[in-house]
């Protein structure tokens, strides 16, 4: 039973916020290309460390978040900017954790975690939304539950202030899975969800973002990590609660410069989100398109449950070995009903904290924190 020990820690002053710097060695290499992975290095330094398979980051995890594909990198970041996004990690993790300490589900923890995310202006979710080619913000989210498989998902939201709490309304408010464009937007408003005007998604930040994608639309594309940061700021959270059932949430602004109506993986059941008591809650950032072509979430749900993997082994080798066979970067957060965690990428980095049982928090800015391989 965790839930007495976080709930002396969770949400006071005696939080306990746990960083890992871990090693310089990285900092100054250039990063790979996009659809380039270095992952020859990355197999070198396990079999190095004697590791004969994929070993997961962390166990007696009971929630954790991301905020995007992409890294920091030491010496070009002011020390504000770390602050900012740890803080952003870490007050999600605590939103999330005090569901947890009131014996709460995993549903209400991952959505209280991703509604924290929503309204940070650092993260491409709510708030921090980026903008498509018309120079609108369109919004996706989903929700699943692990117990019985029941999801809900929102696409193209240009009005809601938390798409999120749609997905949650739709999934418990509907026979659907799925709401999407202006029926998403008049459904959310019917229930009594907090609707916004475009403007409130304004960031000069994102708006100068647009700005430089159609500049380089008609010149060279960015590269690397830059294009990482800048095109993957979804946000999303997996949980397990005591009853050891798991949930995932997703929310994303999705493509800066994209095609209007485009919906990426991120609301889509079994590619950006996926929970299954069976087998592990899942949220994934990266290239939308070749996660849905892959159907990540279920492929790797699939590995667990028919292949006999376990956590660590089926999320390393969907994320790292075959999503960059398809040309594409990305990264999941995965949580398994025991509490084994793992955050793989095959990008430069991943944005991501966690929280144990015994209320430690954790996050991961800094590329050489979370290596590729991890």
């Amino acid at each position: 039973m965790h839930r007495k020990r976080i709930r002396n820690i969770v949400g006071g002053t005696a939080l306990t916020v746990l960083v890992s710097f871990g090693t310089a060695s990285g900092t100054g290499a250039a990063a790979p290309a996009a659809n380039q992975p270095s992952l020859e290095s990355a197999a070198a330094a396990k079999k190095q460390a004697g590791r004969g398979k994929p070993k997961p980051d962390a166990r007696n995890v009971v929630l954790a978040v991301h905020g995007g594909t992409g890294a920091l990198k030491r010496g070009e970041v002011a020390a504000e900017v770390e602050k900012a996004y740890r803080n952003g990690l870490t007050k999600a993790l605590r939103a999330g954790g005090k569901v947890l300490e009131r014996d709460g589900d995993s549903v209400d923890a991952v959505q209280a975690a991703v509604t924290v995310l929503e309204d940070n202006p650092l993260f491409n979710a709510g708030k921090g939304a980026v903008f498509n080619a018309d120079a609108q913000h369109e919004l996706d989210a989903s929700i699943m539950q692990g117990k019985d498989l029941n999801a809900g998902a929102v696409a193209g939201v240009r009005n809601v202030k938390n798409p999120v709490l749609a997905a949650r309304a739709v999934m418990d408010k509907t026979r659907h899975v799925m709401l999407s464009g202006e029926g998403a937007d008049g459904f959310a408003a019917q229930v009594g969800l907090e609707t916004v005007t475009q403007d409130y998604y304004f960031t000069q930040r994102r708006w100068d973002q647009l700005m430089e994608d159609k500049k380089e639309q008609r010149d060279a594309p960015p590269a690397g990590s830059e294009a990482e940061q800048r095109q993957h700021g979804t946000v999303g959270a997996v949980a397990v609660d005591e009853r050891k059932d798991v949930a995932a949430a997703t929310s994303t602004g999705g493509l800066s410069n994209k095609m209007p109506g485009r919906v990426g993986d991120s609301p889509i059941v079994g590619a950006g989100v996926y929970a299954n008591n069976d087998t592990l809650a899942m949220s994934a950032t990266g290239t939308g398109e070749v996660f849905i072509r892959a159907a990540t979430g279920t492929q790797i749900s699939g590995m667990m449950e028919f292949g006999k993997a376990d956590l660590a082994e089926a999320t390393y080798e969907v994320v790292v070995n075959r999503i960059p066979q398809l040309d594409a970067t990305g990264a999941v957060i995965a949580l398994d009903p025991s509490g084994t965690f793992d955050a793989p990428h095959s990008s430069s980095g991943l944005l991501h904290g966690y929280l144990t049982a015994d209320g430690q928090i954790h996050t991961k800015v800094f590329r050489d924190e979370s290596p590729a391989n991890s």
